[in-house]
Order: C-alpha cells, then structure tokens, then sequence
C-alpha cells in the first residue's frame, strides 16, 4: 500500500471510530450537552452578584428567577431595592442613616401600608447577633427614610427594613453596615428557657420544628409575681423577630392576642430550616420597652 493509500484508510478508521462515539454519547445523554445547557440556562435563576459592606455577595434575584431568597438575605428582590446612602458609620457616634427603597425602574417609592402603627420598621443587627435595635425611620419629603443610629462595638452589622408597600407585598430587605475597628464577636450564647432583662424574668414555652407552624408562648414575671398589665406596643403585645445563625435569614412574627391582658404573650411561628435561631422579644411595661433576646436549637 502506498503513502496516500495508507492515509485515506487512517481517516477512514478515525471517521469509523468517531461515529461510534457519537452513537455511544447519544445512548448515554439523548438531548446532548449542547440541549442540555440550553435546558440549564432556560431554568437556572437570574442573578446579579453585589457584594455589601462586609464582602458578603448580596443576592439579587430577577424577575423569572427559580425562586426568592428568604426574607432579609438580599439587597432587593424582583420589584424592589433598598439604597443606603453609606457603607460605614463610626463606632460609638450617632449619624443618620439614610436610605430609600426604588422600584425596578429606580424610581423612589413612597407610599406604604401601615403595620402596627408604622409603616416601615428598621431592625439591625450585628452579625454575632448582639447589638439589637428595633427603629423607626422617619420618612422624607423626597421619599427617603432616615434614623439616627448607633453602634458602640465595631463589627459588621445588618440592617433590614421590614416594610409593605401600597397595593404590594410585605417585604424585608437587608443590607451591611461597616462599624470601624477590631471586631471581637462573641459566641451565640447556649439555648435556655429562662432570661432576663431589667429586673423581668421571661420564660419560653413551646418547641419550633423546621417548616412547621409553631406556637412560642413568653411568660414575663418580676420579683416572682407575673406581670398582668403589660402594655399596647405598637398596637399589639409584643413584637418578635427571629434571625438564623450564620446567615441572618429574617423572620417578624406578631403575637396571636394583639391587646388582651395577662403576663403571656403568644405567637404563631414558623421558622424556615433546621439550626441556631437567635429571638429578640419586645415588650412595654411601665411605659419602657424592654429587650430579651433567647436561643432556640430548631429541628
């Protein structure tokens, strides 16, 4: 056989081999993987990546998106956004804090439901789950808030406003804030069933299990005696907010009996996904809010 014959049969034999693997890939992946990028791309969740103050990537999910993220995790969702003026705040100094919430097309929204007497609620946080306030901004002419605020320890913290917009959904959007200097952040105390806050001591009854309604029912007493007279606080009882280790995952529950009297106060719950939720209950006695923050281990 001469050279050219030689080659003409070498291509011959890889043709031959090539359409075997052909054959066998289609046996294997019938759509191929040309159809099934397409497939993947057609389905997968349209995200912009927008990193926060603490270099955390914030999501931020498109309309069309596989689903949405749980409430406070991202920075905005398919219809709304919130923009802070600022990144960073001094610690221990008290500077307003500025932000507004854009619809889709940047324009600023203005116009919000009330819920318990406010109609958007400020919680921030930081993210060793210490240092919790519950605020309320005050709303601009040009339709931004503002709140004076204050961070004594350095750290990054998290800020969600909790808010319903006019004819729209209740939505909680989150985003940090830079506090300068040597963060120290602590360890999330152990689950207990007792606490206390200015001379109250507050039990917590009940047990949440992961994606079921829950019932978490809070007892306050002082000096042994129950506190039968505990006040109207923005229009209801108490207020609670559960935060998710780790990630910050937000949950703003309102108890069952909005102003009845007696020492307990009661909420329906139902928290997302097993681990380490940190609760934050408020209370008003006395004229004074009062803070106490619990652990619970969700199963």
């Amino acid at each position: 056989m001469n050279a050219s014959s030689r080659v003409a049969a070498f291509a011959a034999l890889l043709a031959a081999l090539f359409g075997i693997a052909m054959v066998a890939g289609k046996a294997i992946d019938p759509k191929g993987g040309d159809a099934r990028a397409a497939e993947n791309a057609g389905t997968a969740p349209a995200m912009d990546g927008m990193a926060d103050a603490g270099g955390h990537a914030e999501t931020d999910v498109k309309a069309g998106g596989a689903s949405a993220p749980p409430p406070g995790l991202a920075v905005a969702d398919p219809k709304l956004r919130l923009v802070a003026d600022r990144t960073t705040l001094p610690a221990g100094r008290t500077e307003a804090y500025t932000f507004r919430i854009v619809d889709a097309h940047g324009a600023t929204v203005r116009d919000f439901a009330l819920e318990h007497g406010k109609r958007l609620h400020l919680i921030a946080v930081r993210r060793d789950l210490t240092g919790y306030q519950h605020l309320h901004p005050t709303q601009q002419a040009d339709g931004s808030w503002t709140v004076p605020l204050r961070f004594t320890a350095p750290g990054a913290y998290r800020v969600f406003a909790d808010f319903t917009p006019e004819d729209g959904e209740k939505t909680t959007l989150g985003t940090d804030v830079l506090v300068d200097g040597d963060a120290a952040y602590g360890a999330l105390p152990a689950p207990a069933a007792h606490a206390t806050v200015d001379g109250y001591d507050v039990a917590i009854s009940g047990a949440p299990a992961a994606g079921k309604m829950t019932k978490l029912t809070f007892t306050v007493t002082r000096d042994g005696r129950a506190v039968n007279d505990l006040q109207p606080y923005l229009e209801a009882r108490g207020h609670l907010v559960a935060l998710r280790a780790g990630d910050l995952a937000y949950l703003h529950v309102h108890p069952e009996d909005e102003a009845t009297p007696g020492d307990r106060i009661s909420f329906m719950t139902e928290l997302p996904t097993a681990g380490r939720y940190r609760l934050f209950l408020q209370f008003k006695h006395e004229d004074r809010i009062h803070t106490v923050a619990f652990t619970q281990e969700v199963q």
